[in-house]
């Protein structure tokens, strides 16, 4: 059973109702539907938790989830912004949390929850960016965007994991982005200076790998997300102008995210056509990580 790209359980399986086991690798090539299925109606209900709930990317989550039967747990710094979606969402119970994961108590305590609550899904996508150099970058910023963006994902996701190995379901979506994978570029093609950002990003997409690999046997599913600019706020938030620039909206980038969980993408970049570009940079991880010797290379010598 699986996930479609509206949230919708896909058949199949004697949980209808929760995030499907990880697919055979012949299975990655399915075609997904957007189709509603009937339901069991004796199931489980569906429990998602959604990070940074309140706007942009977490917000259309927690509509598309909540739409399609999920109950859901909605965490955020904006309490008002939370309350809205209890009012958008009325045949769905939706829990606000009102929480700020830039420091250790916040963390913690929606870690707390994340180990508490039977959750099916769990949305890491709370985020801060910072944008500076990285000398001039505050120590206090650098901390609340490596709790965000770091600490944050990482321990959410090991205090939900225990209960969704024993259920042997559920499905995690960590929120990257393409700077993720932008390390290498040179200023004259990339001037913004974010090197902690980009860096928080490709420990998202590393974390998800191989925790995908440690879990995926026990019915857990993970995913890296890694979308480019979305039409949000969140570039506003940074006092930068994108206004000019092409978007995608969030909305597109939630159906990417579930329907590349259906099929069984681990990472998942929704404004990328070629697909095997991806795979290309997977590869080139693993090359480079296979072709180490234990004598020093004649390069050193």
């Amino acid at each position: 059973m699986g996930l479609d790209a509206g949230g919708n359980q896909r058949e199949g399986g004697v949980r209808p109702r929760g995030v499907p086991q990880a697919p055979h690798e012949s299975q990655r090539t399915m075609t997904p539907t957007a189709d509603t299925p009937s339901r069991d109606p004796h199931s489980r209900p569906r429990l998602a938790l959604v990070t940074g709930a309140s706007s942009g990317i977490g917000r259309a989550f927690a509509l598309r989830l909540g739409a399609n039967g999920f109950d859901l747990i909605v965490v955020g710094r904006r309490g008002e912004r939370l309350e809205q979606l209890v009012g958008e969402l009325p045949n769905v119970t939706v829990r606000p949390v009102v929480a700020d994961l830039g420091g250790d108590a916040g963390v913690q305590a929606v870690a707390d929850l994340c180990g508490r609550e039977p959750l099916t899904l769990l949305v890491n996508n709370a985020g801060v960016a910072h944008y500076m150099p990285f000398v001039d970058l505050p120590a206090d910023k650098a901390s609340e965007l490596l709790h965000v963006k770091v600490v944050a994902p990482t321990m959410l996701a090991r205090a939900a994991a225990g209960g969704m190995v024993a259920r042997g379901d559920g499905a995690i979506i960590n929120v990257a982005g393409m700077l993720a994978f932008s390390g290498p570029a040179p200023l004259e093609r990339l001037p913004l200076r974010r090197a902690v950002y980009t860096a928080a990003l490709a420990h998202i997409v590393a974390l998800s790998q191989a925790l995908h690999e440690e879990l995926k046997a026990q019915g857990v599913r993970v995913q890296a997300l890694c979308p480019g600019v979305v039409a949000t706020e969140f570039h506003e938030r940074q006092g930068l102008d994108l206004s000019a620039v092409p978007r995608m909206s969030a909305d597109d980038v939630v159906t990417a995210s579930l329907r590349g969980l259906a099929l069984g993408e681990v990472v998942c970049a929704p404004g990328v056509e070629d697909a095997g570009l991806l795979d290309a940079v997977s590869q080139a991880d693993l090359a480079a990580f296979s072709g180490q010797a234990v004598g020093l290379a004649t390069r050193y010598r």
